[in-house]
């Protein structure tokens, strides 16, 4: 048999490594952050347990980069929603009512992820909070600014706000008067967008189209690029100062 080319391994890699994410966002999203093991997380995917490791430093690092891939697909599904458009007021609020869908359909994924934001650990960066800053970049650039770079950091801030402010426990607002809040700060009309509270919820329960996992075959670990290869091989900058989500 002859052996794999570079490219077949490359391609084994990145889907062994998203059948990790994948299984990592359906563990914490069905039990919590605590009570999901790194064990069990591979154990889910069908992959052995000492690749953990070889992908991510840690449960936390792992965990993170899941919710951030999932956060990328749902804002990328949601900005390639029919009618597509390129209308930069319409993009914006697509990209709002996602935000808050996620935190509306995965409250424990959600409130689980903005919980390790705050431990020692802190923010790390990877490929996935680079695609996800991209595309938030760029839609703030086709919503008119002229200044990415502050608007950018903004929009996060205040996305990262009302997530929080939905996901508080004891005190949390609804969902509904926190979309107005954001939809009146950029002046958008209440009927653009794509409201968290449309949409069946059986389809927001799967998560497999947001993930490559087709292939079961266990890639054997060895040249792997590394975090964010892929994203500086496409030349694109990330808009992250790796600080913030």
């Amino acid at each position: 048999m002859s052996p794999r080319s570079p490219s077949v391994n490359e391609e084994l890699r990145r889907r062994s490594r998203e059948r990790l994410l994948q299984a990592a966002v359906e563990l914490v999203d069905e039990h919590g952050f605590e009570a999901t093991t790194l064990g069990a997380i591979a154990d889910r995917a069908g992959s052995a347990r000492g690749l953990v490791s070889y992908y991510f430093p840690g449960k936390r690092q792992l965990v993170q980069s899941a919710v951030h891939r999932l956060m990328h697909r749902t804002l990328e599904e949601a900005l390639e929603h029919e009618p597509r458009t390129e209308d930069g007021r319409e993009r914006l609020a697509r990209a709002i009512d996602s935000i808050l869908g996620l935190a509306q359909d995965r409250p424990v994924l959600m409130r689980q992820h903005m919980a390790g934001l705050l431990q020692a650990e802190g923010f790390v960066q990877c490929p996935e909070q680079r695609r996800l800053a991209e595309l938030l970049g760029d839609t703030v650039a086709r919503y008119g600014s002229h200044h990415v770079e502050v608007d950018y950091p903004m929009l996060r801030a205040m996305l990262m706000g009302a997530v929080y402010a939905a996901l508080v426990p004891g005190v949390p607002m609804p969902i509904p008067a926190l979309r107005a809040e954001l939809f009146e700060r950029y002046g958008l009309d209440s009927e653009l967008g794509l409201p968290p509270e449309s949409g069946p919820a059986t389809e927001r329960r799967d998560l497999s189209r947001f993930f490559a996992t087709e292939d079961r075959t266990e890639p054997e670990p060895g040249s792997e690029s590394g975090p964010g290869s892929e994203s500086e091989r496409r030349g694109l900058p990330p808009l992250d100062d790796g600080r913030h989500s």
